[in-house]
């Protein structure tokens, strides 16, 4: 039992050390996105939901795509740094850039012709048109965006977070001040907003890059090389792969604000379920902190070829995010009729969210374990097995079943986000049964294969 404990407690440093930050740091940039929701709220009930719909459907979209693909890095960049082969790190960053960048440069598109995308979607006129205004302004973040996640996944393989942090919180109050000034006191409404948000995210990427390339990693980063033009069709399938994972994930937030604007009362209730969202956001934010550190600690693990101890950081993991799910539970659970105050004035608005606030608890205890266990799944390169899992729990399951209860029994976003729980429980189970009986001595030897294909001996010796 000593030991047992002794084990535990070295496993928990360790998570820590890279969930600490890396929960900060989850805090403070999706804090950026709710001060904005919070200081539009202000405007009007269409401006809020134009920006809810903007950011939920159009941004998401894309945010989810871009996510994926710099989330290859995760297993590629965590199991090489395991095995102790740093030299091709930087290359697999710049390759990324471009797969990014480019797929950024497709998207574009969707952001400025956003009306008529929510138009097809059955969402009102005005505030199709509103949301148009606003994605139209916020392009410059989807940019932000590409170069975003390839430094992030560098930095977080390798157990950098805290600078991260650093510069997030120094974002964040210059953000909440522009805004302030922007769309408080000089009245430049969503425009203003976006500008604001455009400022904040290059900022960040700028400051990322700047410490990247100023000689604190002279391993991994040895300038910028044509060798990230090789090899490129291989390098876009695994983000492919990561992509679909994660996407189908994050739309399915998106899906669900879609059915949510078929309702009556539309701008009642998609303020109600966005406002919902993001407090649930914040309280998804730690257990994405530890999805981040099992994802580096397992996939370490695996590249090392330690079995037992990746299957070991596993258990800490899940065990510590649940025991904050459920004290974030607890709180949302009593104070579910005041925190909707946060984000808007308007009663009709503060009622509807404060009757969601018993399915938003349940669904905070689920979304503090389903992460880890995505985490997991990164972390030893299992994206298309979970793709499968995520495509028939939340497209085939969930969806279906909150369509149902909201639009066919008439209980609007109450049925929706009973069938988005349903969706979320049954996938955290499956989950759990994989990671259960997953064989970790396989696993690390098929990192080892991995680590051969991507950072063999030519590609080596070439970036050397």
């Amino acid at each position: 039992m000593r030991r047992v404990l002794a084990k535990s407690w070295a496993e928990t440093k360790n998570t820590w050390q890279i969930a600490g930050p890396a929960i900060l740091t989850g805090v403070l940039i999706s804090s950026l996105g709710i001060v904005t929701v919070a200081f539009v709220g202000h405007l009007g009930d269409v401006e809020l939901a134009a920006v809810t719909m903007g950011q939920s459907v159009i941004e998401c979209f894309a945010f989810g795509f871009l996510l994926g693909m710099g989330s290859a890095l995760e297993t590629l960049c965590g199991q090489a740094v395991g095995a102790g082969q740093l030299n091709m790190l930087g290359i697999y960053m710049q390759r990324s850039f471009i797969i990014t960048g480019v797929t950024a440069l497709i998207l574009t598109p969707i952001y400025v012709f956003a009306s008529p995308i929510l138009k097809l979607l059955h969402q009102s006129k005005d505030i199709s048109e509103l949301a148009q205004q606003y994605t139209r302004w916020v392009i410059p973040q989807l940019f932000a965006y590409a170069m975003n996640f390839p430094i992030q996944k560098f930095l977080q393989s390798q157990s950098r977070v805290w600078v991260m942090t650093a510069i997030s919180g120094i974002a964040l109050p210059i953000h909440v001040l522009l805004n302030w000034i922007f769309v408080t006191k000089l009245g430049y409404g969503l425009s203003g907003a976006a500008i604001v948000g455009n400022i904040s995210w290059w900022f960040i990427v700028l400051a990322q890059m700047i410490y990247v390339v100023s000689g604190n990693f002279p391993e991994a980063w040895k300038g910028f090389s044509w060798l990230a033009f090789k090899s490129l069709s291989s390098f876009v399938k695994l983000s492919l792969a990561s992509a679909v994972m994660l996407c189908l994930e994050v739309w399915y937030y998106t899906a669900v604000i879609i059915l949510v604007g078929c309702l009556k009362n539309a701008e009642i209730e998609v303020s109600a379920v966005s406002i919902c969202m993001s407090i649930q956001l914040w309280t998804l934010t730690v257990a994405l902190g530890i999805n981040a550190a099992v994802s580096v600690r397992v996939s370490n693990e695996l590249g090392a070829g330690r079995p037992k101890a990746a299957k070991f950081a596993v258990v800490i993991s899940v065990l510590t995010s649940g025991l904050l799910g459920f004290i974030f539970m607890v709180i949302v659970f009593i104070a579910r009729k005041h925190l909707p105050k946060l984000f808007t004035d308007i009663p009709e608005v503060i009622r509807e969210t404060s009757k969601l606030g018993y399915l938003l608890a349940a669904t905070i205890i689920l979304n503090s374990i389903q992460p880890v266990l995505s985490g997991v799944a990164v972390g030893a390169g299992w994206q298309s097995l979970v793709a499968f899992v995520n495509t028939g729990c939340y497209y085939l399951v969930g969806l279906p079943i909150g369509a149902v209860l909201g639009l066919k029994l008439k209980l609007n976003a109450m049925g929706l986000w009973s069938g988005m729980l349903v969706g979320t429980l049954l996938q955290t189970v499956i989950l759990i049964l994989i990671t259960f009986r997953t064989k970790w001595g396989k696993e690390a030897s098929q990192a080892e294969e991995r680590i051969k294909t991507w950072g063999g001996k030519i590609e080596l010796q070439a970036a050397s």
